[in-house]
C-alpha cells in the first residue's frame, strides 16, 4: 500500500511537469507565430514602400514657399479655340493635336493638359496673359480651378511688353491686379515666397525695361525678364532671366534658366527649326544636367508657330502623351533596357535582401518552435499513457 501510494504522486508530478513544458512550448509557438507574422507584414509593407520610392520621380529641393528648384515649366497658350482661326486660316497649324481642335477653356481639356505636363515632369505652366479683362485673363481662374488637388501650378507670361513699353503706372496696376485676383491661390506659382511673373520683351528692349519693372514692382512679385543684348550690364537686375526663342534648339542663361524647343514651323513659313526627336532627347538631357534653376520648355501648345510638345498625330506614342513628352518623362533618351523591378543594383546593398533574410529567420524560428512544442506535447502524452498503464497495473496487482 505504501509503495503504491508513493508511486502515484511521483507519476503525477512527472505528468504535470511534461504538461507544463508542453503548454509552455505551445505558448512559445503561438508567440513566435504572432511575431513572425507581424515581422513578415512589416517587411512586406517596407518592401512595398521601397518600391514606390524607387519608381517615383526624384523630388528637387524646395524653396521657402514649397516650389521645387530646379523648376521645370512650360509656356502655355490658353487662347484656343479662337486662335485655331487666324488670318482666315483654319486650322492655324501644320499639325493635328491628339485632342483635336479643342477649347482651352474646357475644364476636362485643362485637366488633360495638366496630366500630360505632369507626365513630362513639368510642374508649372506659364500662361500667356494679355492684360486685365482680355480673354486670356478670363482663362486664368479656369486654369487655377482645374489644378486643385493636382499639385500643378501656374505663372503669368506678361505679353504686353512685347508691343511697346508699358508705363510704370500700368505695370504697377497690372501687378497689383494679379496679386489681388490670383496670387493668393495655392495653385499660383510662388518662388521665395513671392508670386511669379514672366515677362516677354521686344528686340528693342534694353536696361530701361529693367528699370521700369524695378520701379513698378511695389507688390514684391518674383519677376523673370526675357534676356536682350547687354542684359548682364544693367544696374538693376530682376529676380531671374529667361530666353524665349524657340527657333533655337536650346538656350542656357547661366544658372538662371535653360530653355529648349522641339522645333519651329509656323503656318505660311518654311521651318526655322526642323523637328528632330534624337536632338530633342539630347536637349532634354542637357537641360537636366545644367542644374539651372528654371528649366523651361517652349512650348506646350503654341500650335500656330509649331513649337508644341503636346501630343499630335505626327508624333503619337504608345504612352498616349506623344514622343516629345515621353522624352521629358524619361529626362532624355529612352532607356536601352528596362531593368527588372525585383532586381537590386549590383553596386548598392539591397534593403530588400535584408528584409528577406529577416523573414527567412522568422519562419525558421517559427518552425523550430512548433516542432519543439509538438515533441514536448507528444512526450507529455506518452508519459501520461505510461503512468496510466502503471497505475492500472498496480491496481490490478492489489
Amino acid at each position: 500500500m505504501r509503495s503504491s501510494f508513493q508511486t502515484r504522486p511521483r507519476a503525477r508530478r512527472r505528468r504535470h511537469t511534461l504538461l507544463r513544458y508542453g503548454a509552455l512550448s505551445f505558448a512559445l509557438g503561438v508567440a513566435v507565430l504572432g511575431g513572425a507574422s507581424l515581422s513578415m507584414r512589416y517587411a512586406s509593407a517596407s518592401h512595398g514602400s521601397s518600391a514606390d520610392t524607387t519608381e517615383a520621380p526624384t523630388s528637387a529641393p524646395a524653396t521657402a514657399a514649397g516650389s521645387p528648384v530646379p523648376l521645370r515649366a512650360a509656356f502655355y497658350y490658353p487662347w484656343f479655340s479662337p486662335a485655331w482661326t487666324q488670318l482666315g486660316i483654319f486650322p492655324y497649324t501644320k499639325y493635328t493635336p491628339s485632342l483635336g481642335y479643342y477649347d482651352a477653356g474646357d475644364f476636362n481639356v485643362i485637366r488633360q493638359h495638366i496630366q500630360a505636363m505632369q507626365y513630362g515632369n513639368i510642374s508649372a505652366g506659364i500662361a500667356s496673359w494679355w492684360g486685365q479683362g482680355q480673354y486670356t485673363d478670363a482663362r486664368i481662374p479656369d486654369l487655377l480651378a482645374a489644378s486643385e488637388e493636382t499639385g500643378f501650378q501656374w505663372a503669368i507670361y506678361y505679353e504686353q511688353e512685347s508691343q511697346g513699353d508699358p508705363s510704370v503706372s500700368q505695370l504697377t496696376a497690372d501687378l497689383t491686379y494679379l496679386r489681388d485676383q490670383y496670387a493668393s491661390s495655392p495653385n499660383f506659382l510662388h518662388l521665395d515666397g513671392r508670386f511669379v511673373v514672366f515677362v516677354y520683351a521686344d528686340p528693342s528692349d534694353d536696361c530701361a525695361m529693367v528699370d521700369r519693372w524695378h520701379q513698378a514692382n511695389t507688390v514684391n512679385a518674383y519677376i523673370v525678364l526675357k534676356v536682350f543684348s547687354g542684359y548682364k550690364s544693367c544696374a538693376d537686375q530682376p529676380d531671374s532671366w529667361h530666353q524665349y526663342a524657340p527657333a533655337g534648339a536650346a538656350k542656357n542663361v547661366g544658372t538662371s534658366s535653360y530653355t529648349i524647343s522641339p522645333g519651329f514651323d509656323k503656318v505660311g513659313e518654311p521651318p526655322r527649326l526642323e523637328r528632330d526627336l534624337v536632338r530633342w532627347q539630347q536637349n532634354v538631357a542637357d537641360m537636366v544636367a545644367s542644374g539651372a534653376s528654371l528649366q523651361l520648355v517652349t512650348t506646350f501648345n503654341e500650335w500656330g508657330e509649331g513649337t508644341a510638345v503636346e501630343s499630335a498625330a505626327e508624333w503619337a506614342s504608345a504612352s498616349g502623351y506623344g514622343a516629345y513628352l515621353d522624352a521629358l518623362h524619361n529626362n532624355g533618351p529612352e532607356p536601352t533596357a528596362v531593368p527588372s523591378v525585383s532586381a537590386a543594383p549590383a553596386s548598392e546593398p539591397s534593403a530588400t535582401v535584408g528584409r528577406g533574410a529577416f523573414r527567412g529567420f522568422s519562419i525558421a524560428v517559427l518552425i523550430l518552435a512548433i516542432a519543439a512544442g509538438l515533441v514536448l506535447m507528444l512526450a507529455s502524452g506518452l508519459g501520461y499513457q505510461r503512468w496510466k498503464a502503471g497505475r492500472d497495473s498496480s491496481s490490478s496487482s492489489r
